[in-house]
């Protein structure tokens, strides 16, 4: 027996599942800042480091740091002795033997910084100077490369770190440090080190791991990557933000404008030199010979398009990129105008700023938008033009430099696309209404012009999305927009601020209030038409309305929070009206929100100091015998007096507190039964209890039923729960689960203000219901309405075909019960046989 319990023992050990690890991911840690860097909890920190462990957080990954130089970490990671590599410049090179991810995680370009005594401003200064380099970077490449096409001679100096860098240059060991522009404009004032105009390698920087290793990694960067830079409040722009106080803008320092200016104008000397040298002795031609070369070298090895052209606007000389641009030889494109590679559109601008230089002797700075004959997209380009001049001041030609930023000016109009839109509808964002509300404001304190806010909130939205889906809502929205943009003129804002809420300010309206008020007004009416009109969401017509309210401007000082609020207070008044309406804000709206406020207040203590108390109302047969009673919950405060049920309840339902509340009801009520119990006379009643939905709807609803009957003894036959139609719109599996539950134990059902609500008759037919109750509205009307008398008849007739009981509440007069009586109905409840009472009466 002892051995057999061991194996036993063994064997479940064995099966017992194991917890699962943590992934660990080593990452490659080097100084770097802001892009990355070790922060002082051991902790990857700065843009790059600060996005990784935001990814770590929520796919559970364990991060551990591995502190080393540049060069070592790339070694390492090659090595497989770490993971993850955070800020690596993808080349073909470096992907032969690491694997980077799609999306690209930061741009960024270098930069040469120099001590303020060194004088730098362009590649040919490099002459015979120290440059320090971070070994094993593509800085250390690119740079080797762009020296030897300029023919200059520079003494390159690997070093470990960019911190050792900007150490050797303050310290005039080395002339000059090449970093990338994060850790330069952040780094470079602490060393007194200055920029210089020299800019190279663009690059965009990604996580890298070892070649065929790790590629979950990668993947799950891309995803936070793609759906982060979509989202403009992403954890991504909050990174960028906490360590680029504002977006960069793109911009050319001035120096390089004048250095380019001076390139181009050393492009026109040299030209005019050469033409002077030939007719030189010939021991000149060949020195000619290599300065023509040099210069050629330099021009061609710059990344911009350097062009001249004479007075009638020819082609005298193109560098090798506009070749190539032109695809072209430099023989066919010299002589040729920008007719023969641009279209009509792009020539006529191209004209107006070459003429401003060869005819006025402006130099020209501008974004140029080109479309080349063969139909390929738009391209925008930033130019500068100089014009050439005679020795004696005339213009000859014009000298142009103009650099590609199609990429450059997509990408900020995706960003501000990103920051100021809604990617559904495409309208402005919460944050674009907000800047454009401030400025509206502070334009009317001068021009005392009226505007209008307005919440537009969707009905019923939820119901919509809860059955066709979130998708046909997200059609509905988008639809929506372009009706309300049909709404609007061009000198307002519609905006979608949330889920099912569109707002729109309406600008420079009469300065009269009536008549704005009455233009509003307008608006407001002409946007309830266009959006009930029927949609088409896929294969289905659907109906939708939306309820507005409007906050009035400009008569009195405003403050945009307070506009806010008034405009959300008139759209819920809206919505408490029946919907598909327009409300306007006014004080006594701020008033009844202040007085709710403190009944909620109140409300959290009622239970506490015991200020509720049960009334009860009897329920009469034909012979005017009374079989039972209805609770009904009343609240004695000790200020206010007695508060009716409707100005407590639906405070009581959207703060969560009538679930206490009910279960006070419930108890007791359960024990007014007891005590009925032991009187003869009223032994027999059976007590009705009003059940919220949202009661209803808790998990221990049965128990917290079964409690109550325990505790207090209360026969269950005679406990009788009142339920509205509202249950039934959602999780009716649910609902009829926990009535059968219930039935099992004896208590009985009544549906309340049947009539009114969703119930259908086959979901009638599945509920285990012993009564319907005809709602008061019904019964109101029912001697002066013949519509409401037939409804009664049918709810009469369906009760009898079901064998359901039928009640009528509301019932005031002796004429409404006659009435009820000739259409069949023979149980009531109301004014004329009692009003609701304390159980001692």
């Amino acid at each position: 027996m002892p051995y057999s319990l061991l194996a036993l023992c063994w064997l479940a050990l064995l099966a017992a599942p194991t917890p699962a690890l943590a992934r660990e991911v080593r990452v490659g840690v080097y100084q770097n800042e802001p892009k990355i860097f070790m922060s002082a909890d051991g902790q990857p920190s700065g843009i790059l480091g600060d996005l990784l462990v935001a990814m770590a957080r929520l796919e559970g990954w364990t991060l551990k740091p591995v502190p080393c130089e540049w060069a070592a970490c790339l070694d390492a990671l090659q090595a497989g002795n770490i993971d993850l590599m955070p800020d690596l410049a993808s080349s073909e090179q470096r992907l032969q033997i690491f694997d980077v991810h799609k999306i690209p995680s930061l741009l960024s370009w270098s930069q040469l910084y120099k001590h303020s005594g060194v004088p730098i401003s362009s590649m040919l200064d490099l002459k015979g100077k120290r440059v320090a380099v971070l070994a094993g970077s593509v800085q250390q490449a690119y740079l080797q490369n762009l020296l030897s096409s300029f023919a200059v001679q520079a003494e390159l100096v690997p070093v470990q770190s960019l911190e050792e860098a900007f150490k050797l240059t303050a310290a005039h060991q080395v002339d000059a440090a090449a970093t990338n522009r994060f850790f330069g404009d952040r780094r470079a004032a602490s060393y007194q080190l200055d920029a210089t105009p020299i800019l190279f390698l663009p690059a965009q920087l990604f996580y890298a791991t070892a070649k065929g290793r790790n590629a979950d990694l990668l993947v799950a960067i891309d995803q936070h990557l793609a759906q982060w830079q979509s989202q403009a409040d992403s954890e991504y722009f909050r990174v960028l933000k906490r360590w680029i106080e504002a977006p960069t803008q793109f911009f050319v320092p001035a120096y390089l404008w004048w250095s380019l200016g001076a390139l181009a104008l050393l492009l026109a000397l040299a030209l005019a030199g050469s033409a002077l040298l030939r007719r030189q002795v010939a021991d000149k031609t060949r020195h000619l010979r290599a300065s023509e070369d040099r210069l050629a070298t330099i021009l061609n090895s710059v990344d911009a398009y350097i062009y001249i052209k004479d007075m009638a606007l020819r082609y005298q000389y193109a560098n090798r990129k506009l070749c190539e641009l032109f695809d072209r030889p430099l023989a066919q494109v010299v002589g040729s105008t920008d007719s023969e590679f641009f279209d009509a559109t792009t020539v006529e601008r191209l004209r107006i700023n070459d003429k401003r230089v060869i005819e006025n002797g402006e130099r020209v700075e501008a974004d140029e938008i080109c479309r080349s004959l063969d139909g390929s997209p738009e391209q925008t380009y930033l130019s500068i033009k100089l014009p050439l001049r005679q020795p004696d001041g005339s213009i000859y030609a014009l000298c142009g430099i103009s650099t590609d930023i199609t990429e450059h000016k997509r990408s900020e109009e995706a960003i501000h696309q990103l920051a100021f839109y809604d990617p559904l509808t495409l309208l402005p964002n919460r944050r674009f209404l907000m800047e454009r509300l401030q400025q509206t404001l502070k334009a009317n304190e001068r021009q005392q012009h009226c505007g209008a806010l307005l919440f537009i909130d969707v009905d019923n939205f939820k119901d919509l999305n809860d059955t066709l889906g979130h998708a046909m809502g997200d059609e509905l929205l988008r639809q929506m927009a372009v009706r309300l943009s049909t709404c609007t003129r061009a000198e307002d804002t519609l905006a979608r601020q949330g889920s099912d809420e569109f707002v729109l300010l309406l600008c420079d309206l009469s300065p009269d209030l009536d008549a704005a008020l009455e233009q509003t007004r307008h608006v407001a009416q002409k946007i309830l038409q266009h959006i009930a009109e029927p949609y088409l969401l896929e294969t289905r017509h659907y109906q939708s309305t939306v309820s507005i309210g409007i906050a009035m401007f400009g008569d009195t000082p405003t403050s945009r929070d307070e506009l806010f609020k008034q405009a959300d207070l008139a759209m819920y008044r809206a919505k408490a009206e029946g919907r598909n309406a327009l409300c306007f804000f006014n004080p006594a709206m701020q008033a009844q929100v202040t007085a709710r406020t403190a009944i909620e207040a109140d409300l959290h203590q009622a239970l506490a100091r015991s200020e509720f108390v049960l009334y009860y109302q009897p329920q009469v047969n034909i012979d005017g015998q009374q079989f039972g009673v209805e609770a009904l919950v009343r609240w004695q405060h000790p200020q206010r007096g007695l508060v009716p049920p409707l100005e407590f309840i639906p405070i009581a339902e959207s703060t969560g507190l009538i679930l206490p509340l009910g279960r006070w009801i419930l108890s007791t009520a359960c024990r007014q039964l007891v005590a009925w119990a032991a009187s003869p006379e009223q032994a027999h009643w059976r007590m009705a209890v009003n059940v919220s939905a949202r009661q209803f709807r808790q998990s221990d609803f049965v128990q917290t039923v079964e409690q109550a009957l325990r505790d207090t003894g209360a026969n269950p036959q005679r406990l009788e729960l009142e339920l509205t139609e509202s249950l039934l719109v959602d999780d009716v599996e649910g609902v009829i689960a926990r009535m059968s539950a219930l039935r099992a134990l004896g208590v009985r059902f009544s549906l309340d203000d049947f009539g009114t609500g969703y119930s259908s008759l086959s979901m009638l037919k599945r509920l285990p219901l012993d009564q319907l109750k005809i709602d008061r509205s019904f019964v109101r009307d029912l001697l002066h309405d013949p519509q409401d008398a037939n409804i009664v008849k049918t709810i009469v007739t369906l009760g009898v075909a079901m064998n359901l009981q039928v009640i009528a509440e509301g019932v005031e007069t002796a004429e409404q019960r006659e009435a009820l009586v000739n259409l069949g109905c023979t149980h009531f409840q109301g004014y004329l046989f009692g009003r609701p009472a304390p159980a001692a009466a």
